[in-house]
């Protein structure tokens, strides 16, 4: 896992919301955007935050756990 990505890392990055995020509210959203070595991932209400950064590899052994939860 990547601690953070910065923003001039990946400037063209195309974010989608995840099927998973709901909440009551509307705003309990997780944003995704995936490269060939990478997937991305931010909170939709902090588009220019913090961001997580993992190895398709590393998302694929997280993504089972995450559905469990």
């Amino acid at each position: 896992m990547i601690r953070k990505a910065s923003v001039g890392d990946a400037p063209e990055l195309t974010w989608f919301k995840s099927s998973y995020s709901s909440g009551n509210d509307g705003n309990s959203c997780v944003e995704l955007a995936t490269t060939t070595r990478t997937i991305h991932v931010r909170d939709s209400k902090n588009a220019d935050g913090p961001r997580l950064a993992f190895s398709p590899v590393t998302w694929s052994a997280f993504v089972p756990y995450a559905a469990e939860g």
